[in-house]
């Protein structure tokens, strides 16, 4: 099958500062694509060269099998985009500037604005300049998702939402990819990510540092385990155990770092008797800066 979106050995230069350095993406239709990465490290580079609103300085793109630079109105109408600055201003209406935006686009159907506007709690007949700086992204989340487009390209879409409607956007993301939808969306709340993602990309300084599959990223993820006995333990027994670090035992209690599966741990601790066994679930926080710690570039960086 076709990738919805494509990006080979992808770069882009701004003088002597390289953006992106070679990067390579493929995001299949009907998957949530989550991209991370601190300010600076490449995300809306990548989605405004998919968009083909900057050009590469090398490298290949493709979206739905077509250059975005070739595909014109069609392939955009295709596509719903949330930029990570939303410049909304003028004294029309929140709904006569949606109004202008659907006729643009072709057409939407009519009950789709006023629907999404009920959902995420926005007043679309007050002037967009008298909008709050999250209302204003309630407003640009509306433009990018009424038309039902093929792919959703989000940029940090939750800035400025409050908690519930964070949630409620959440819940929009999971019924486009119930449709069949694509989502790529950047973010700094890695939870989220975490929750409705199928993939994650991780990039920094213009590098892709990994693509894996939230599951994947999560079973192989750090752990921390605190397990109490009924009777004092010797910690080298554990020690010595694959993937298990950092023990430490006091009194009838083990605690530990774990990385990977938890089979020889398990075993090892049943040889005893276990009075309660607590293994906390990591976060894609964790994963992330776990990645990032990893990373080569930044290690000879960090020796400069």
């Amino acid at each position: 099958m076709t990738p919805v979106a494509l990006a080979e050995d992808l770069s882009k230069s701004y003088g002597k500062h390289k953006a992106l350095d070679g990067l390579s993406l493929s995001i299949e239709q009907g998957e949530v694509f989550g991209y991370l990465g601190p300010n600076g490290a490449g995300k809306t580079t990548t989605i405004r060269l998919l968009l083909d609103l900057i050009r590469p300085s090398g490298g290949r793109i493709e979206l739905f099998g077509r250059s975005p630079r070739e595909g014109g109105s069609e392939l955009r109408r295709r596509v719903g985009y949330l930029p990570g600055e939303l410049p909304l201003a003028g004294r029309g209406s929140g709904l006569e500037l949606l109004r202008f935006l659907a006729k643009v686009r072709g057409g939407v159907d009519p009950a789709a604005i006023p629907s999404l506007a009920e959902r995420l709690n926005v007043d679309l007949t007050r002037p967009v300049h008298s909008l709050s700086k999250g209302n204003k992204q309630k407003v640009g989340i509306i433009q990018a998702f009424m038309h039902r487009p093929d792919l959703l390209i989000l940029d940090e879409p939750t800035t400025g939402l409050d908690p519930l409607v964070q949630q409620e956007f959440l819940s929009m993301v999971r019924e486009a990819k119930h449709n069949g939808q694509t989502v790529l969306m950047s973010s700094h709340i890695l939870s989220e990510v975490q929750h409705v993602g199928d993939r994650v990309a991780i990039i920094r300084r213009g590098r892709l540092v990994s693509v894996s599959d939230v599951d994947s990223l999560l079973e192989q993820a750090r752990r921390r385990v605190e397990i109490r006995f009924a009777d004092p333990v010797d910690p080298r027994h554990f020690s010595v155990l694959p993937g298990v670090r950092d023990v430490r035992v006091r009194a009838n209690s083990l605690t530990c770092t774990l990385d990977g599966s938890a089979d020889a741990l398990v075993k090892t601790a049943a040889q005893h008797t276990v009075v309660s066994l607590v293994c906390a679930e990591p976060d894609l926080e964790e994963i992330f800066l776990h990645a990032y710690a990893q990373d080569p570039e930044e290690e000879m960086h960090g020796a400069r």
